[in-house]
């Protein structure tokens, strides 16, 4: 790699991990060229040098976002047995994550398409944003008939919305009041839809076979 090509890059990363730390911190309205310049240590005119505009930080941002998600959930439930059990305990990851970064649940989940310019592909990367936080899951799911193809996306549907909904309440209108309050709702809500039966619950990590039913509980698929 040139020099020219090592600069540009290093210069890339400065401006781009400073959009970072503000839409953390402060959200997405918080986000200007002057903003984002001085929290990099550059000029206004300089971020001009690199990007097109506001709009393509953001959307590096977002992948940037999204790929921390996905290791954030990967390394939560790196321990978890395969099947329903680890689809249960990596959607429950990537709800702690936004609960951990209430900023970037806004940036994904609040803020209106036309703040960011309307771009499919950061539109594109929010609303698949849970589907592919767990994409392994539900492939093993699937292979080992643990969750029958035909329902998938209804059930992938089903909980995208609904999880976006209770996350939408606890963080802006602290609806449950407490932590556990909230975590208990989403764990009701996750077995619900993916057939848990709540007699089970706390003995779905315990098991060392592999178990196929039609009501579509799995315990452990051996590694």
């Amino acid at each position: 790699m040139k020099n020219k090509e090592i600069q540009e890059k290093r210069m890339k990363g400065y401006f781009i991990q400073a959009t970072k730390e503000i839409l953390k911190g402060e959200g997405l309205k918080a986000i200007s060229v002057r903003n984002i310049a001085d929290q990099a240590g550059y000029s206004y005119a300089t971020l001009y040098n690199y990007f097109k505009d506001i709009n393509d930080l953001v959307f590096l941002c977002v992948n940037d976002f999204q790929e921390e998600c996905e290791l954030f959930v990967s390394d939560l439930t790196n321990n978890e047995p395969k099947g329903i059990t680890k689809l249960k305990a990596s959607i429950l990851a990537y709800i702690k994550y936004f609960v951990e970064y209430p900023g970037i649940f806004e940036l994904f989940y609040i803020t209106r398409g036309g703040d960011f310019g309307n771009k499919p592909q950061i539109i594109s990367v929010i609303s698949n944003s849970l589907d592919n936080a767990c994409k392994k899951d539900w492939e093993c799911c699937l292979k080992h008939k643990l969750i029958p193809e035909a329902d998938t996306e209804k059930l992938k549907a089903q909980l995208r919305y609904s999880i976006i909904g209770l996350l939408s309440l606890y963080l802006n209108r602290l609806t449950p009041a407490t932590y556990s309050e909230f975590i208990d709702r989403a764990t009701m809500l996750i077995d619900s839809v993916l057939g848990i039966k709540p007699d089970i619950r706390d003995h779905l990590s315990k098991n060392d076979a592999s178990t196929i039913q039609n009501s579509l509980i799995s315990v452990t698929i051996k590694k």
